[in-house]
């Protein structure tokens, strides 16, 4: 197990749509626990393999142990191969971070509730259905791995605003 590091805007992977994985093989494996060490490391409630350069319909979440009081902490990720929303309700605008987008926050207009089907990391289907906090974080996920950044939800002003921002940084910064 390793963490990973967590690329940023505008690296090619967060703008390209995720393969769907065909073989739960050891590097899947890996790439999972990887995954959900580098979350909890950054920290974090959720991420997708493209945030972390691989192109693969992966996502690993966990909204509760960056919440939980210390003494109530437990790592207990949800990892999900193939996540597909299969049905949505409700609409709730909501601020946002993300790991790749450092230092922007944005009001996102999310599902209040959704369904996602994929499956376990044992090849074992897996439905969810999920409300509030989870919801939104599964929606930003799936969009990650259909090459959606939160950028993307910006305003074009906004967009162009935080790309002259980040260019005047050295490189080692971002």
């Amino acid at each position: 197990m390793a963490v990973r590091p967590i690329v940023v805007v505008p690296h090619k992977a967060l703008s390209q749509k995720a393969q769907k994985v065909t073989d739960i093989d050891e590097c899947i494996l890996r790439l999972a626990r990887d995954m959900a060490d580098t979350m909890y490391k950054a920290p974090g409630i959720g991420l997708a393999a493209n945030q972390v350069g691989e192109t693969v319909r992966l996502i690993v979440v966990d909204v509760e142990y960056a919440y939980a009081d210390p003494e109530d902490k437990k790592k207990n990720p949800v990892i999900i191969i193939n996540p597909t929303i299969c049905s949505r309700e409700g609409t709730e605008l909501r601020e946002e971070g993300c790991l790749s987008v450092p230092e922007f926050n944005l009001e996102v207009a999310r599902a209040q509730c959704v369904q996602v089907k994929g499956f376990d990391l044992k090849g074992n289907p897996l439905m969810i259905d999920a409300e509030g906090l989870l919801a939104r974080v599964l929606q930003h996920e799936i969009d990650h791995l259909d090459g959606t950044t939160l950028l993307d939800h910006a305003s074009v002003l906004k967009r162009n605003l935080y790309r002259k921002r980040h260019k005047k940084k050295p490189r080692g910064d971002r």
